[in-house]
């Protein structure tokens, strides 16, 4: 755990469709279909209405970020955040750009809190170690250079190994 002014930044080991919290992020395509990995998940238990509001946004570019509602989720919003494919090009940026971008439209939905997986580690490819470096460095820089009505960010971790890598970043980053 790490609180940078009034926001706290907080690791969970989980299913980040089970949290309580106002947003939860889907690591997205650009064509916003929603298919395996933690799209899936959210599509499965938040049900066809995201992926309905989803169809009707049709398109979000790599590094971009688009809101939904939650559909049948504890939260009040889904926002799908696109990162990169390995091996695409400039993927550091795009993934910076991604969680940037998910974190300014939370705040433009004045929401409190939210929850990120590891974005783009999944099918995508993008190693771990790089995702908690980039996307670590993204939020506290957010933090330390914008006003914000965040409360509260969760990185909800799937898996021991991916905590862990995103456990050790955080450490290294802790004051």
């Amino acid at each position: 755990m790490l609180k940078i002014g009034e926001t706290v930044i907080e690791l969970i080991k989980g299913d980040i469709t089970d949290l309580e919290v106002d947003v939860i992020v889907n690591a997205a395509n650009s064509s916003l279909k929603m298919g395996g990995g933690v799209a899936g998940a959210i599509l499965r238990k938040g049900g066809r209405v995201i992926q309905e509001e989803c169809d009707k946004i049709g398109y979000c570019p790599v590094g971009g970020a688009v809101i939904t509602s939650a559909g049948n989720l504890k939260a009040r919003y889904v926002i799908h955040a696109v990162g990169p494919r390995m091996g695409e090009g400039d993927e550091d940026r795009k993934l910076r750009s991604a969680t940037l971008s998910a974190l300014e439209l939370a705040d433009k939905h004045r929401v409190e809190s939210i929850a990120f997986p590891a974005i783009s580690t999944g099918i995508f490819g993008y190693p771990k170690d790089k995702c908690a470096e980039v996307m670590l460095t993204a939020i506290i820089d957010y933090l330390k250079s914008k006003k914000t009505g965040l409360k509260k960010i969760i990185l909800c971790l799937y898996d021991d190994e991916t905590y862990r890598i995103f456990e050790e970043t955080l450490k290294r980053k802790s004051p």
